[in-house]
């Protein structure tokens, strides 16, 4: 599948609100085309379109830098939040609280579990954000400019985008780990309940009327093919990726018609 298809494809697996935050990829390959066809030189001036290519560029990784800190605030808080909730509902309903309450408390801790499988799947598509934006700006996009005109822009360009905080994904990822411990331990799974329980996960688990389980599984195989190693493996590649083993990756596969391999 060419770059473009799959950049679209993946804008439309993202959430409706990030749709604007990916890649400007179809304007930077016009760009890409003009500095490269003789006749458009002549036209609009090489010195003009490179230029104009290099500043949507540097637009475009602030764009990706200010959505991605924000989400990632954001998910700091999220955590904390979560984290006080099942704290407070454990001391509150709990066996040992003051207001012990066995109905109370699986009603909550329902809702909690709900909230922390979506948290979960909103930060698995941020870090798939990250990887299909460092692609297209790397792999794809400067090969082509480099390719097509000439030029010498990749290497320097990708120096620069290694120490931006869009593709520093270490923080997130710490999260995303931390959520995943939290269902192991306080959300166990018997495996009679399993069924059920990814049952009310496809139900409960919508944004804007679309589904975050489906974005998510989409999210991984995406993750995993982008860090496949290839051939083509370099210094700057994505280093290979193994799925995350736990019960809430187990979950999603569990009758999902796109199987997680």
């Amino acid at each position: 599948m060419k770059f473009g298809k799959r950049l679209k494809q993946q804008i439309e697996e993202s959430l409706p609100a990030w749709r604007d935050k990916f890649l400007s990829y179809k304007e930077l390959k016009k760009l890409v085309r003009l500095i490269s066809s003789a006749e458009s030189c002549v036209e609009y001036g090489k010195a003009d379109v490179e230029a104009e290519f290099v500043h949507l560029l540097n637009n475009e990784i602030d764009k990706f830098n200010v959505f991605f800190m924000e989400q990632e605030e954001d998910f700091i808080i999220r955590h904390k939040e979560l984290q006080q909730r099942i704290k407070r509902v454990i001391e509150t309903w709990g066996p040992n609280g003051t207001k012990p309450s066995e109905a109370e408390y699986k009603d909550e801790m329902a809702k909690i579990r709900k909230d922390i499988v979506n948290f979960h799947g909103e930060m698995v598509l941020l870090v798939n954000y990250s990887n299909i934006n460092y692609t297209g700006s790397l792999a794809k996009i400067l090969k082509k400019y480099d390719k097509r005109t000439g030029g010498l822009l990749r290497l320097p360009f990708i120096q620069k985008v290694l120490q931006q905080p869009f593709f520093i994904t270490d923080l997130v990822s710490k999260l995303v780990k931390e959520c995943e411990n939290t269902i192991d331990e306080v959300f166990p799974v018997e495996q009679e309940d399993e069924e059920e329980i990814v049952k009310e996960q496809r139900e409960a688990i919508t944004v804007a009327g679309k589904g975050i389980f489906r974005n998510t599984v989409a999210a991984l195989l995406s993750m995993q093919e982008i860090r496949r190693g290839s051939s083509t493996y370099g210094h700057f590649s994505l280093p290979p990726m193994d799925l995350p083993d736990s019960d809430l990756i187990h979950s999603f596969q569990l009758n999902s018609p796109i199987p997680i391999v």
